[in-house]
C-alpha cells in the first residue's frame, strides 16, 4: 500500500493551495484519512482528518482556513488550504487508517513573500 501526496509548492501569504493524496495497492476499508505536518524545528502535528462518513476534525490553528474532503471511491483525500500564513510552512504528510496507519512521504508547502 502506498500513499502519494501532491500539490505542495511555494505560495505568498494569503494564497491558496490544494493538496491531494491518493492510495494505491490493496487496502481494506479506510476508516479515516487525514493530514499531519511538520514545520522547521517543530514536532509533527495534526492538521485535519475525515471519516468515511464525512465527519471532519481540524486543528484549531487551521479551522476556518483549511477544508478537508475525500473521495471514498478513489481512496483519495484532499486538503484545500486558503488564507495561508508563513506559519503554515511545513512538510505535509497524509495518512490512512485501516486498522493500522499508512503514511505518505510528504509534500513541502512554503508560505513566503
Amino acid at each position: 500500500v502506498q500513499l502519494q501526496a501532491s500539490g505542495g509548492g511555494l505560495v505568498q501569504p494569503g494564497g491558496s493551495l490544494r493538496l491531494s493524496c491518493a492510495t494505491s495497492g490493496s487496502i481494506r476499508s479506510i476508516y479515516v484519512m487525514g493530514w499531519y505536518r511538520q514545520g522547521p524545528g517543530k514536532q509533527r502535528e495534526f492538521v485535519a482528518d475525515v471519516t468515511t462518513g464525512g465527519r471532519t476534525n481540524y486543528a484549531d490553528s487551521v479551522k476556518g482556513r483549511f477544508t478537508i474532503s475525500r473521495d471514498n471511491a478513489k481512496n483519495t483525500v484532499y486538503l484545500q488550504m486558503d488564507s495561508l500564513k508563513p506559519e503554515d510552512t511545513a512538510v505535509y504528510y497524509c495518512y490512512a487508517y485501516s486498522g493500522k496507519n499508512y503514511w505518505g512521504e510528504g509534500t513541502q508547502v512554503t508560505v513566503s513573500s
